[in-house]
C-alpha cells in the first residue's frame, strides 16, 4: 500500500475515531476529544479540495505594503514534509493539503493576494524569509523570544507538543525528571528540541542522567525508531501525534504540555521578516477569518478547534530564550 494511500484510509480512521485534536489538559488520553462537524466520517483528503475561500477585505488589504499589492501575489513557505493534519500530499501525490494551507489561502484571499506556495524543508523556511524570497511562512511555526530579533508574528493557533511512546509503556512525562535517562527524538531547529535540550540540561544541573536526543526529521523516520525500540519517545507537535495514535494503533500519548514550555502557552503565527511591513496586515486578516466564522470551519474540518485562538495578537511573548 503507497504511502498516500495509508493517509487516505488513516484520516478517515481519524475522524471516525475522534483523535484530530491536541489539547492541553492533564490526562493525554482525555485529551483527544471527538472534533465537532465530521458527520460523514471521513476528511476529504483528494487534489480536489473545494477549499474554504475567503473575500477580499479593503481595511485589510490596505495595509500590505505598495509593492505586494502590485504584484498581486503573496509567496507562502511551507514545510515540504508529510505531517498531517497541518501539511501532507493528497491522493495524487502532488497537491498539498491541510489546516496550515487552507489558513494561508484564507489569509491571501482576505488580503486581495493570489497565494503561491512553494515547499522546502524545514531550515530553509528561515533562509527563505531571510533572503525575502517568502513573504510568509505559515507551517506551525512557534513564537519564540529568539524568533523575534529577525521575524515579526501574527498568531493564528495554540501550540501544544505532546510525547509519543510505544503502547504499554507504562510511562508518563510531565516534567524534567521523567525523561532522565531516556532516548527521545525531536527535529532539529525546533521548539520541541529547545524545550527538551533545557529539560535535560536542567537534569544534569540536578545530578540526574541526561537525555540522549536523537534527531529525526522525517515522522517515517522516528515511527520505525520508536516501534524498534531505538528511541524511548518522540517530542513532536500535538496534532501530528495523535494522528500517529489514532492511525497506526500501536502508540500513545503519554504526556502533553504548552509549546512555549511549562509557564507560558505557546502560539503558532503567520512570521514575516523583520520589519517588512506584513505583520499588521497578517494580523488584520487572520482577525477577520476568526469574526467571519471561516477560520473555524477550517479547523473543525482539520479536527483541530481546540487550539483556535479569538484574535490574532502580534509579537506576542514566545518561548525564552536558553539561560547561558
Amino acid at each position: 500500500m503507497s504511502v498516500r494511500r495509508s493517509i487516505t484510509l488513516a484520516l478517515a480512521t481519524l475522524t471516525a475515531t475522534g483523535l484530530l485534536t491536541a489539547c492541553g489538559t492533564s490526562d493525554p488520553a482525555a485529551d483527544l476529544a471527538s472534533p465537532k462537524g465530521h458527520k460523514d466520517g471521513g476528511v476529504n483528503i483528494g487534489p480536489d479540495q473545494d477549499r474554504i475561500r475567503g473575500k477580499k477585505v479593503a481595511a485589510a488589504a490596505d495595509l500590505v505594503p505598495e509593492a505586494i499589492r502590485k504584484r498581486g501575489t503573496l509567496r507562502i513557505g511551507a514545510s515540504a514534509d508529510a505531517s498531517p493534519p497541518l501539511g501532507f500530499y493528497a491522493t495524487d501525490d502532488k497537491t498539498r493539503i491541510g489546516s496550515e494551507i487552507d489558513i494561508a489561502t484564507l489569509v491571501a484571499d482576505t488580503l486581495g493576494l493570489k497565494p503561491q506556495f512553494e515547499e522546502v524543508s524545514w531550515e530553509n523556511l528561515f533562509v527563505g524569509l531571510d533572503s525575502s524570497k517568502f513573504d510568509a511562512v505559515l507551517s506551525n511555526v512557534t513564537v519564540t523570544e529568539e524568533r523575534k530579533e529577525k521575524y515579526d508574528f501574527a498568531t493564528y493557533r495554540l501550540d501544544n507538543i505532546a510525547f509519543e511512546a510505544k503502547k504499554g509503556s507504562g510511562w508518563t512525562v510531565k516534567e524534567p525528571t521523567d525523561v532522565a535517562g531516556k532516548t527521545i527524538s525531536v527535529s532539529s531547529g525546533t521548539n520541541q528540541e529547545k524545550i527538551l535540550v533545557e529539560w535535560s540540561e536542567e537534569n544534569v544541573k540536578a545530578g540526574r542522567k541526561p537525555v540522549d536526543i536523537k534527531y529525526f526529521q522525517k515522522d517515517t523516520d522516528y515511527y520505525l525508531a520508536l516501534q524498534s525500540g531505538r528511541i524511548d519517545a518522540h517530542l513532536g507537535p500535538g496534532p501530528t501525534a495523535a494522528y500517529h495514535v489514532a492511525t497506526a494503533g500501536q502508540s500513545e500519548i503519554i504526556g502533553q504540555l504548552s509549546g512555549a514550555g511549562g509557564d507560558l502557552q505557546g502560539k503558532i503565527a503567520a512570521t514575516t521578516k523583520k520589519d517588512s511591513g506584513l505583520v499588521k496586515a497578517y494580523a488584520a486578516a487572520i482577525d477577520h477569518i476568526v469574526q467571519d466564522g471561516s477560520y473555524g470551519k477550517v479547523l473543525g474540518r482539520w479536527g483541530l478547534s481546540g487550539e483556535a485562538v479569538e484574535k490574532s495578537e502580534i509579537n506576542p511573548p514566545g518561548l525564552p530564550k536558553t539561560k547561558s
